[in-house]
């Protein structure tokens, strides 16, 4: 019978034992320092591959929620644009309904003095109303009165209105024109109140 040798390895030089054993040395030992730095670096090679691996899924992660994002960014943007417009449009309105209401409150503003103005000296007795000055803060009455307390309940009951915060005599005098009875003339000063 025939023997090859399919190992490459030397025979035995004992005849007795038929199992060859493989050179150990040629890959080095378990402890040699060749091993231990084929295992290091097959190790290091290993741990690279897996953090390359994972900081390549991170980046790709990374790019679609920055695609993502970028998207949302140019929703919100066209949102915000469409928001800013309509605030404006809002404000617009705003504007025009506060001048509007100012109008219709300046416009009733002189009806209203004129209407308590007329009530009061029509509830006052022996005093009649010859002009009256809208002086802006204040309003200017001149009139006659057949006494001078008819004034000074004229200016009570226009105190009694809440219209007036201050109502003063300018002047007060005797007309002498009248023969026949008393007049006096009279001047008021109204500061107007906010009511």
């Amino acid at each position: 019978m025939i023997r090859i040798n399919l190992l490459g390895a030397p025979k035995p030089k004992n005849k007795r034992s038929s199992v060859s054993v493989p050179n150990v040395m040629e890959m080095g030992e378990p402890g040699s320092p060749k091993v231990k730095i084929l295992v290091v670096l097959a190790l290091a090679a290993t741990l690279n591959v897996g953090q390359w691996y994972r900081l390549d899924k991170q980046a790709t992660t990374i790019a679609k929620n920055m695609a993502a994002a970028e998207q949302k960014n140019r929703e919100l943007a066209e949102v915000k644009t469409k928001y800013l417009e309509r605030q404006r449009e809002a404000d617009n309105y705003k504007r025009r309904v506060d001048v509007i209401d100012q109008l219709r409150a300046n416009q009733s503003g002189p009806v209203e003095l004129l209407n308590t103005i007329g009530s009061t000296i029509n509830n006052t007795e022996a005093v009649w109303l010859s002009t009256m000055k809208d002086q802006g803060a204040s309003v200017d009455i001149e009139g006659m009165a057949l006494s001078t307390d008819a004034v000074a309940n004229l200016i009570q009951n226009l105190q009694k209105t809440g219209h007036f915060k201050n109502i003063e005599i300018k002047e007060t005098y005797q007309d002498e024109s009248f023969k026949e009875m008393q007049a006096f003339q009279f001047t008021l000063t109204c500061e107007k109140g906010k009511s």
